[in-house]
């Protein structure tokens, strides 16, 4: 029973903790969140594999979580090549590579678990933890709707988007897509009996009046899948099942209530002005055409992981999105972009296939463990629809959690007492990784606060230039110090270290004016040309200065050199050292 209350503590933790952390520190506004997930799950995984996982060997887990392993080893070994033979810096490569290895880790520990004698008890735990997750980032939500007054920034965030909910991760589509898992996870505590009715139907409504408040365009497509779950999942329970093909009709219902009530009372409630939005894609239909026409000319060995903002904005796009997006906002389009066609066809292949094993080892299971691993496999799916329009899975608050659930949901119990003596073995080394993985969360916090202080004032009067350098020797975030470096100091050459750092995160106006600038100073004439002619398409305003001797040249002076174009083409890996 002690444990029981152990586990079930550290899954509310691991749940609850990034979403509800609201203090956080320039120049990232979720990587506390990021690294308090990382610990959170870590020990989550040193715990159940004590608790959960003592009947399945890592190596049985690993042969049946394969396909989604082999999919993350792709990304791993495509990684490595654009860090190795590629120009991705070693910070921005490392941090990926740390992701990827704790969603594998993840992956696992849900297999283990999956296939383990405590695989229903525990996953009820994680499902609670998911509920209690949700019901509190909601009471979150209310408040930055209903009260926007009382969040002070550390504690609750303040929401920058005014009427509309999103969160302590200051989101408010990774708000609804949280609501949406909590919202899912209530179901087999309703069945299971762990939840009394009433109650359980009371959160469900507060669940879905938070995905409202947040006035997320993929919170109403989560809403649908919440009613097609019910609509085709003839397993569930009559009350249960009426209660998921309901969810749409409590959506509407709290709209209409909120534009009432915002109508009444002259606040703002941001739905309203998400229906009155011109573009209703938020600029998605232009960045997946430029993404197409990206995937057109480099369509065997894509532009490289981790490197399509580069690929993107040195790219000619007259008519682009002027927002300066890191990511496609579709899941598919990003791995066919970054990693060509043929490879990104694989690892989409590994993840359905698994996906479709989910389900086929649900549908054979007794009647408690196919619902949890129908649970599993619906939250799964949730954040595959998130991933076609937004990117929920480079975080790790949801990258994490969704591996384990794919892992649970493939890991399959022994059937022979032979297979089960087999399979009997320590569970030492998930219990080592998890252990390591909470302690490489907690210690990437020391190497943050390298480049954080670069961006606060010291107490101690270090100058910028001292926190600048010390942050570049930072092992996961010298990209941020680069940047800092760049853009602060305008003497520095287009030959100086940082330029190859800086441009491989974001590149945005002040980083492509700085790098134009030292381009021109070093004599590469037509690179700058070429950067600020991709600078000009973007049409921001912080380059309006920039240009403005283009707008209204002096008669008889020379024009500068971003009034010309370039004397002959280059393309984004020109820039490529």
């Amino acid at each position: 029973m002690r444990h029981a209350r152990l586990m079930l503590a550290a899954a509310a933790a691991a749940a609850t903790g990034p979403a509800l952390l609201a203090f956080n520190v320039s120049p990232s506004p979720t990587y506390l969140n990021q690294a308090l997930a990382l610990a959170l799950w870590g020990g989550f995984v040193a715990l159940a594999s004590l608790y959960g996982g003592a009947n399945q060997s890592v190596a049985r887990a690993l042969r049946d979580a394969a396909l989604p392993a082999a999919a993350l080893g792709l990304l791993l070994l495509a990684t490595l090549w654009s860090w190795g033979p590629g120009a991705l810096p070693s910070g921005l490569a490392l941090s990926s590579l740390g992701l990827l290895l704790a969603a594998g880790l993840l992956l696992l520990s849900g297999s283990a678990v999956g296939a383990g004698p405590q695989a229903v008890p525990l996953a009820q735990m994680f499902f609670a933890g998911w509920v209690l997750a949700g019901v509190l980032s909601a009471l979150v939500g209310a408040l930055q709707v209903f009260a926007p007054s009382l969040p002070d920034g550390n504690w609750i965030a303040r929401s920058g988007l005014p009427g509309r909910a999103v969160g302590n991760l200051r989101q408010p589509n990774h708000l609804s897509s949280l609501l949406l898992w909590s919202a899912m996870a209530l179901v087999p505590l309703l069945e299971l009996g762990r939840v009394r009715r009433g109650i359980g139907w009371a959160l469900f409504a507060a669940l879905v009046l938070g995905v409202v408040l947040t006035a997320s365009r993929t919170g109403v497509l989560g809403i649908g899948l919440l009613a097609l779950w019910g609509l085709l999942d003839r397993r569930l329970s009559r009350s249960t099942r009426l209660l998921l093909v309901l969810s749409p009709l409590l959506y509407l219902l709290a709209w209409l209530g909120l534009a009432a009530w915002a109508e009444a009372s002259q606040h703002a409630f941001g739905g309203e002005a998400r229906l009155a939005e011109a573009d209703l894609s938020g600029s998605r239909f232009g960045i997946w055409a430029n993404t197409l026409a990206l995937i057109r000319q480099q369509p065997w060995t894509g532009v490289g992981l981790g490197e399509f903002n580069l690929a993107w904005t040195l790219t000619p796009f007259p008519g682009r999105p002027v927002a300066f997006f890191d990511h496609t906002h579709n899941l598919p389009l990003q791995l066919a972009v970054e990693l060509g066609l043929p490879l990104a066809a694989l690892v989409i292949g590994l993840l359905l296939a698994a996906l479709w094993q989910v389900w086929q080892r649900a549908r054979v299971d007794d009647d408690a463990s196919s619902l949890t691993r129908r649970t599993a496999w619906m939250m799964v799916l949730l954040i595959a629809l998130h991933s076609q329009l937004e990117y929920p899975l480079w975080y790790a608050y949801f990258l994490l959690p969704a591996a384990w659930l794919l892992g649970y949901g493939l890991g399959r119990p022994a059937t022979t007492a032979a297979a089960a003596a087999a399979a009997a073995s320590s569970t030492r080394p998930l219990l080592v990784a998890g252990v390591l993985l909470a302690i490489g969360g907690a210690l990437s916090l020391a190497d943050y606060a390298r480049v954080a202080m670069i961006f606060a004032a010291p107490s101690d009067g270090t100058p910028l230039a001292h926190r600048i350098a010390d942050g570049q020797r930072s092992w996961l975030f010298s990209h941020h110090a680069s940047y800092a470096a760049v853009t602060v100091d305008d003497r520095l050459p287009a030959s100086d270290p940082a330029f190859a750092d800086a441009p491989h995160y974001l590149l945005d106006a002040r980083l492509m004016m700085a790098w134009a600038r030292a381009l021109e100073r070093s004599g590469e004439h037509d690179k700058a040309r070429y950067v600020a002619q991709r600078l000009r398409e973007f049409r921001n305003p912080q380059a309006d200065e920039f240009f403005e001797p283009c707008d209204d040249p002096v008669p008889g002076a020379p024009l500068p050199f971003q009034c010309q174009a370039p004397s002959r083409p280059l393309g984004w890996r020109d820039f490529v050292r």
